[in-house]
């Protein structure tokens, strides 16, 4: 239970004043952003909407204490559909660099989760490779083929 104690309401002026913060108080909780994500579909406790009320409200060590904040991926599907053009994933970003500042984070976890989206995006290209080059199939196929691609980049990759 969050109690008064625990609110910061300077705190969505300091997301404000983050590259990429800039917009977040023209945000009136639509759930546009929440509907579009693709991490909320995998994990129904994410939401982008949650997140930035919770900004709004000034819930600073809520938010920055959370591990939810390092799930998005940063893919911009949230942006494509907010009426208010609030950039969620530049949001995310300037939490998680906020989060880190603040020492909730170390600066080793940050660029371990920069790691980690750096892989992302290239397992992601190379399984859309995969699916291209069979992409004259009538039928839904396997990735496989792609597999040992996306094992050899795993084990490669340090986080």
């Amino acid at each position: 239970m969050i109690q008064a104690q625990d609110i910061d309401a300077n705190f969505k002026y300091d997301v404000a004043a983050q590259p990429g913060g800039e917009h977040i108080k023209v945000c009136y909780s639509c759930g546009t952003c929440t509907a579009g994500c693709p991490v909320t579909e995998a994990d129904a406790r994410y939401s982008p909407r949650r997140i930035i009320r919770q900004v709004l409200l000034g819930q600073r060590q809520a938010v920055l204490a959370d591990p939810l904040i390092w799930y998005c991926e940063t893919c911009y599907a949230c942006s494509a559909y907010c009426p208010q053009n609030v950039k969620f994933g530049d949001v995310m970003r300037a939490l998680r660099e906020m989060a880190v500042a603040e020492g909730y984070y170390t600066p080793e976890f940050l660029q371990r989760i920069r790691n980690v989206d750096r892989l992302a995006h290239a397992l992601r290209l190379q399984l859309v490779q995969a699916a291209l080059e069979q992409s004259q199939e009538a039928s839904p196929v396997s990735l496989e083929s792609a597999a040992d691609a996306v094992q050899e980049s795993v084990k490669n990759t340090r986080v």
